[in-house]
């Protein structure tokens, strides 16, 4: 199956009643985003970041880590896709439909080469632009994590230690990235 025939103007519901191709269909601020299904070892560096992530969140009800394909609308007219995200509820108010989602408390995006392009641009200013406290691109080849904050002009590049604090003065979680990059490396399968 080829490209969607172009529309006047892509809506949500346009973009929701396009056959199921196995193509990643966004859209962010008014642009299509027409993405393959990402790539074994993308996959692999999402799910591993997941584990991190749910276990520790396990203790904070409040906080959920998820991971795509999702309908996230930061907006009218939007779908987002984020790799891994965190979403924030309100207590005894869960989640259960993607409309329900109204705060992203963190969105990661793991690197590959169809989507690093949009990943660095078009989604990051969307997320900032959001109010998203953090927004992290994962290189995996690179061994580092870039994290964007909500009127960051560069990002902070890190190698060694990650610490994420969701909720000030809460909990803060640690990522050590070098062991978690060689751990990485030791299991991910090649390809």
């Amino acid at each position: 199956m080829g490209m969607p025939q172009p529309a006047d103007r892509w809506t949500a519901d346009l973009v929701r009643s396009l056959p199921e191709d196995g193509q990643r269909y966004e859209l962010i601020s008014g642009t299509l985003v027409v993405t393959p299904a990402p790539p074994w070892t993308h996959q692999f560096v999402v799910g591993a970041l997941h584990l991190c992530f749910h276990e520790w969140l396990s203790e904070h009800p409040d906080l959920t880590v998820v991971f795509s394909p999702a309908d996230i609308s930061l907006g009218e007219d939007e779908i987002l896709q984020p790799d891994l995200f965190v979403v924030r509820s309100a207590p005894g108010e869960p989640v259960r439909e993607w409309s329900d989602v109204k705060e992203l408390a963190l969105v990661i995006e793991v690197l590959s080469p169809s989507t690093a392009h949009y990943d660095r641009h078009l989604k990051r200013k969307r997320y900032q632009r959001a109010g998203v406290p953090e927004y992290w691109i994962v290189d995996s080849d690179a061994r580092q994590i870039e994290r964007w904050r909500p009127g960051d002009d560069a990002p902070d590049v890190l190698t060694d230690q990650l610490t994420w604090q969701p909720s000030a003065g809460g909990p803060v979680h640690q990522l050590d990235l070098d062991r978690f990059f060689q751990e990485l490396s030791a299991e991910r399968p090649r390809t």
